[in-house]
């Protein structure tokens, strides 16, 4: 029963790490990556559908990305939509190819990456920490049930609070890794 809770709250809070990566892979630097335009989504046919889905991408060079629209009738509204997003970026269109340069970074907008860097990092931290506190309500249910002793509630909530500081730790490795990159030049 203890291990149950434990591998849960593991397995929620290696969750939330990786949710973590994955929002900090959308923030832009100062170098052109296919995964800046995961989270833009196009209306095709009456629905909202992902990117990816309508076009390929690719990193043209360190600055550029390329864009191949599938469908030909498509290219104005994958460009609206790239246009639209808060990302600052404004597609050239030839033909079916699009390329979209990326604009070097100020020093200003550096820092204001950084804060909704911090602010990322910030909510995965709480979200493990909440993790954290279910998975120790769960032993207190046990404990009073007395399906568990106090000892082995203890040294759960022992496991538990390793496990958080772990994952913590992992979340501030993965902010300062994006940090340095956002200020490299």
């Amino acid at each position: 029963m203890i291990n149950e809770i434990k591998n849960d709250a593991k397995e929620r809070m290696n969750k939330s790490v990786e949710a973590l990566k994955t929002q900090m892979s959308k923030i832009r630097t100062g170098r052109a990556h296919p995964s800046l335009l995961d989270g833009i989504q196009v209306e095709y046919y009456g629905s909202a559908t992902p990117l990816k889905q309508l076009a390929n991408v690719v990193a043209e060079d360190s600055r550029t990305l390329a864009l191949t629209v599938f469908d030909r009738t498509m290219i104005q509204a994958v460009e609206k939509a790239i246009m639209s997003s808060d990302l600052g970026l404004n597609p050239a269109t030839a033909g079916t190819t699009m390329r979209i340069p990326l604009p070097p970074l100020t020093e200003e907008r550096r820092r204001d990456l950084t804060k909704v860097v911090r602010a990322e990092a910030e909510n995965a931290r709480v979200a493990v920490r909440n993790i954290r506190r279910d998975a120790n309500a769960d032993l207190k249910a046990l404990l009073k049930d007395k399906e568990i002793s106090e000892d082995d509630d203890r040294r759960a909530q022992d496991d538990i609070q390793k496990l958080t500081d772990t994952y913590v730790k992992l979340v501030d490795e993965a902010l300062a890794a994006k940090e340095k990159e956002l200020m490299e030049i």
